[in-house]
């Protein structure tokens, strides 16, 4: 994912977590924010040390990160996403994330209807 698909700053980061909404699943906890004169989404990623060794972390921000990747085309292009992993995750592939995800960003129409 290119730069200027992330948030990075912790300023971005409280914006998105004290003006937009929430929603989770067992897996994932997903803040968003509208912001309509953006051209595309960016997202932000939370995997906390409890979540296990810096190895497992860094595999869960990869595999949320290619996730992204791949609908890319799909997600309206006027938001900011931060996603904050949750334990479960540790023990799940790609596939199974990428899943989760979906079924989150679905239930609260977050993609585009092709």
């Amino acid at each position: 994912m290119k730069k200027e698909y992330r948030i990075k700053n912790n300023k971005e980061f409280q914006q998105v977590f004290k003006q937009g909404e929430s929603f989770a699943n067992r897996q994932l906890v997903i803040y968003f924010l509208e912001k309509p004169e953006q051209e595309h989404f960016r997202i932000g990623l939370s995997v906390g040390t409890k979540i296990g060794n810096a190895v497992t972390r860094n595999r869960i921000k990869r595999y949320l990160r290619e996730s992204f990747h791949s609908l890319k085309g799909k997600i309206k292009p006027t938001l900011d996403i931060v996603i904050i992993a949750r334990q479960p995750t540790k023990d799940m592939n790609y596939h199974e994330i990428k899943k989760s995800l979906l079924h989150l960003l679905s239930k609260k129409n977050l993609i585009r209807k092709q």
